[in-house]
């Protein structure tokens, strides 16, 4: 049967297109060629506002590179390494573009050893460096994390102005340090619930600005004011 000259056009194309994606290729492996070298970098982070200086810094160790002598497992690992990075993927196109893709931490509350404070992730990564002044609108805690601060973070920014730190007891409660020295000891199970007592409390009775030394919530069934 015979062939359509359309037929042998797209036959003639796709061999073409074929001997110059395999000559690339070939290129590519050999080291040889513009599109064997790492000449661009493009970085994509989950968030639009976030500051990506020091991975492009570790990333432009790849730059100008040949594909086939970088260590793209390597340049990765170095990329994992920086403080705000939580995970992080490197790949190389065939176009010489390295497309790195990370997810990185956002700091949810600070830490202080009482000198400086450091910007906290929500399982407690300190995510940038630390700095001698205070976020007035963040969460500051002290002494060990748990896991996850994330819950109890949202729950008491709202009394962030009445707040001067909080400490995880024993390892299995919290307690709130007030500006004015009031120790709020919260309760093992469901703390959440008890900060939004403590809140509709403060509204009513204003609360937090009495002469009071602790406000004892460990029983769900009573308040204990000393």
């Amino acid at each position: 049967m015979k062939r359509s000259i359309v037929f042998w056009l797209y036959f003639v194309i796709a061999i073409i297109l074929g001997v110059y994606f395999a000559t690339r290729i070939i290129m590519n492996g050999l080291g040889r060629g513009r599109a064997s070298i790492i000449h661009n970098i493009s970085i994509s982070a989950d968030s639009h506002d976030s500051d990506l200086t020091a991975i492009q810094t570790v990333a432009a160790a790849g730059l100008g590179a040949k594909t086939n002598s970088l260590n793209l497992e390597t340049l990765n690992r170095r990329i994992g390494d920086v403080p705000t990075v939580q995970e992080s993927a490197t790949r190389r196109l065939p176009n010489g573009t390295l497309k790195i893709k990370v997810k990185l931490y956002h700091a949810v509350a600070q830490w202080t050893d009482g000198v400086a404070f450091y910007p906290l992730s929500g399982d407690g990564t300190v995510v940038q460096t630390p700095s001698s002044t205070r976020d007035s609108s963040a969460i500051v805690f002290r002494g060990k994390l748990p896991k996850d601060i994330t819950e109890i973070t949202g729950a008491v920014h709202a009394m962030a102005g009445d707040i001067d730190y909080m400490e995880w007891i024993e390892n299995r409660r919290w307690n709130i340090i007030t500006h004015d020295g009031i120790t709020v000891m919260l309760p093992e199970s469901d703390p959440v619930s008890a900060v939004r007592s403590l809140r509709s409390l403060n509204e009513k009775q204003n609360i937090l600005a009495k002469d009071i030394k602790v406000i004892d919530m460990r029983d769900s069934a009573r308040i204990l004011v000393k």
